[in-house]
């Protein structure tokens, strides 16, 4: 190949690592069909480096490609992306040209448009979706058109917020894409199907308000959610999980059990834990300190804010400080806590440390507060104030691998404890990041290593790692097959030089220690909601916060019924003295979700046993009391998931 043929070639690296040579004007769609006319013809859109892209989008030196096709899993992101163009092309059609256009992005589930000078209610959901199907039906193709900043500003001249979008990312010289199907056009980088046609089943869900950017200052617009999916047997698939979400709602159930409250007097994003939920919280906190224990961590405690002084030093204030809430004390001014690693950093300041004291392992409950926006804010899964699991190590870098392992031993044991099944990925360098290359290339060789080691099948999540380090990410699924971001493992070598930190060598020379940052469950409160969103209300034994009522028949089995509940003091329990029959208690028992009735009659007085009911209405008769007794110390301490001693 001479040299003015090299220059005009470049490598594009595929999914299994090998190298393509094209043109170096080359697309997405010309790189496919070098591939095979098979693929060329099947593209839709691709991905690069990560990024859902059009087909047509040019490639570049040395980017990751990946094709997208209706086989792959980015396809329905597509299509969704593409109902949300229909979604306001109707509201278009229905309502008017005067209504404003926002941003109509895909979702984890579906898709929305955001519109301004749009009143609409949930009554005119029904309209707008046969509108939508009508578009679908008219198979419009979906074409993509290129123009200059010039004209798009003329063809947006009455659009407030796609003129503000437009000058975020245009010049002079630079070119913008629009995308048409029929008489309807949008500003939008895509990437969309072939047509319309080629969506499938698509719903719309409900109507909201949602500010312009997220930000409480802009203005309030009208929300309009929908979802799509390819046929509709998976969309009523889909509806029929989104009715059972909604019976779990974190929120529905913690009334209903009194585990919390958000109150408007306390202020949003503030929850308060009723004593229900404290239980429950507290049960996971001496859980996770007996994890703690038996790895040697060390229990420090930060305050609730620290002077600005050192959020500048971790770099919080210059990377964090609009998530921050910041205020002034005299002449000083400070800063509530987003995170507990610069406090946990000063205390290990404070110390000489040699390489023999190393590894050392902090651990804290710390609450931090993060100002998420108002309308982003939920129940206890996105609040203003959370409390974090939280540990840190400073170790030697040859310390790193044997660390990782420990770590990664103990969120294990949490999510296997709980029976969710979990996925794993490893997060590398992302663009914008501190540390030499030799020290990013050592890091993730070592995470990946341990990773191999244990022969756990991971994703490689390429420039997704946290700034200063690499890190590996754990997700699982709930009961119904959702998926939650979980427990990380993060390296650091930011914050080490930041505060200077240092150990003695084995050298007699100083050296910085690398820090490990990690969480068992991540945040409570988002673990809290999540369980009780998995387990409907129905915890294990151990996390109960009612673990066993006991139902006397009449008023002459009252004093047996304490008898037992002195029995059982070992576990949460109480007795129903009410005046309510037994059907009423056993149904308020089961209503409140106790794993355990205990039912005492004259029988039962009469013998020394008792009738034992499990909340899956199974009971068993003339049972002894140290029968019981001993099968509830061993569910509660093996914690098993379900009462299983009628099933045992």
């Amino acid at each position: 190949m001479s040299e003015s043929e090299s220059q005009s070639q470049i490598a594009v690296v595929l999914p299994d690592g090998s190298e393509l040579s094209v043109d170096a004007d080359a697309t997405v769609e010309d790189c496919a069909y070098e591939i095979g006319p098979g693929l060329g013809r099947d593209t839709v859109a691709g991905k690069l480096d990560g990024d859902l892209v059009a087909k047509e989008a040019p490639v570049y030196e040395g980017a990751n490609l990946e094709i997208v096709t209706v086989q792959s899993d980015e396809y329905v992101d597509v299509m969704r992306h593409s109902a949300s163009h229909c979604l306001a092309q109707a509201v278009t059609r229905l309502f008017g040209e005067d209504v404003k256009l926002a941003i109509g992005p895909p979702t984890d589930d579906g898709f929305y448009y955001d519109f301004d000078d749009l009143d609409v209610d949930e009554s005119d959901l029904p309209d707008l979706e046969a509108e939508i199907e009508e578009i679908v039906e008219a198979d419009y193709e979906i074409e993509r058109e290129v123009v200059s900043v010039e004209e798009a500003e003329q063809r947006l001249a009455d659009e407030p917020y796609k003129l503000e979008l437009l000058a975020e990312f245009a010049d002079e010289d630079a070119t913008v894409t629009f995308y048409r199907q029929g008489e309807w056009a949008d500003l939008c980088a895509g990437p969309h199907v072939d047509s319309t046609g080629d969506i499938g089943a698509v719903e719309l869900l409900e109507i909201a308000g949602a500010y312009w950017r997220g930000d409480e200052e802009n203005p309030m617009q009208t929300r309009i959610y929908g979802t799509a999916f390819e046929s509709e047997s998976d969309l009523e698939a889909y509806l029929e999980r989104r009715e059972e979400a909604k019976e779990r709602d974190h929120r529905k159930i913690g009334r209903e059990m009194n585990l919390f409250s958000i109150q408007e007097v306390t202020g949003p994003g503030l929850p308060l834990y009723h004593p229900p939920g404290k239980t429950i919280l507290r049960e996971l906190s001496r859980f996770v300190e007996s994890i703690n224990d038996d790895a040697d961590y060390e229990y420090v405690e930060t305050p609730h804010l620290f002077k600005t002084d050192l959020w500048k030093q971790s770099g919080h204030y210059d990377n964090y400080v609009d998530d921050m809430f910041i205020f002034d004390v005299g002449d000083d001014e400070f800063g509530l806590k987003p995170m507990n690693c610069p406090g946990h950093a000063s205390i290990f300041e404070d110390h000489s440390w040699s390489y023999r004291d190393l590894p050392v392992r902090y651990a804290e409950n710390g609450k931090v507060y993060r100002k998420e926006q108002r309308g982003e804010l939920s129940g206890i899964s996105r609040v203003w104030a959370f409390t974090i699991d939280d540990g840190h190590l400073f170790v030697r870098p040859d310390q790193i691998e044997a660390e990782v392992e420990a770590i990664m031993d103990a969120i294990d044991e949490v999510l296997t404890t709980f029976d969710l099944d979990y996925e794993v990925a490893l997060a590398t360098r992302p663009e914008k990041s501190v540390g030499s290359d030799e020290i990013w290339e050592r890091a993730e060789a070592q995470l990946e290593s341990v990773l191999e080691s244990r022969e756990i099948d991971y994703e490689l999540e390429a420039g997704d790692g946290a700034f200063y380090g690499p890190k590996i990410d754990f997700s699982f699924e709930d009961a119904i097959g959702r998926s939650w971001d979980g427990p990380t493992v993060q390296l650091d070598f930011n914050m080490p030089e930041r505060f200077e930190l240092s150990y003695v060598g084995e050298d007699n020379e100083s050296h910085q220690p690398v820090m490990i940052h990690r969480a068992l469950y991540g945040s409570y409160e988002r673990f809290f909601m999540m369980l009780i969103e998995h387990y409907e209300g129905n915890f294990p034994l151990w996390l109960s916060p009612e673990q066993v009522r006991v139902l006397p028949i009449s008023d002459d089995n009252r004093e047996y019924a304490e008898e037992i509940a002195d029995a059982f003091s070992d576990f949460r329990v109480e007795v129903d003295t009410s005046d309510a029959t037994l059907g009423r208690k056993i149904r308020a028992a089961h209503d409140d979700r106790v794993p355990y009735q205990i039912i005492v009659g004259d029988d039962e007085q009469a013998d020394g046993t008792i009738s034992v009911r499990d909340r899956f209405e199974d009971q068993e008769y003339d049972v002894a009391v140290d029968t019981f007794l001993t099968h509830l110390e061993a569910e509660r301490d093996e914690k098993r998931n379900e009462p299983d001693f009628l099933q045992s």
